[in-house]
């Protein structure tokens, strides 16, 4: 009869720790690769780990902005209605409307004052 030696709880517990330490860096080096992805001029853009991305254009300028692989531009807006061009493509948005997708993303208007326009992009 053989004598089975049981693994040690040290050690199991350390690959247990590595296991957990593990998924956390590789979550963080996605988050970090979609925020290096991001630039704004006129505007500024807040990324977030779930893949979607806001962006609060300058009511007056016409900024820019790209993120998760399109450019979004503010065109103009008009009451609560604000015309964005997305991926080569101009789209009307109004506040509390379902998102329109537009180059294989998802964008709604989320918030227009006299001084900004927020629009949420998310990957479709």
């Amino acid at each position: 009869m053989r004598n089975r030696i049981a693994p040690r709880p040290a050690i199991t517990s350390r690959l247990s720790l590595f296991r957990r330490t593990g998924g956390l860096a590789a979550g963080l080096l996605l988050a970090a690769a979609v925020v290096a992805g991001c630039s704004a001029e006129g505007a500024s853009v807040d990324c977030r780990t779930d893949a979607s991305c806001y962006i609060t254009f300058d009511r007056n300028v016409e900024g820019t902005a790209s993120v998760l692989g399109v450019e979004a531009k503010l065109v103009g807006v008009d009451g609560d209605q604000v015309t964005v061009e997305v991926a080569g493509e101009q789209i009307s948005l109004w506040l509390n409307e379902p998102a329109t997708e537009v180059g294989g993303v998802a964008v709604n208007l989320e918030k227009v004052t006299s001084t900004e326009v927020e629009v949420r992009l998310a990957q479709a």
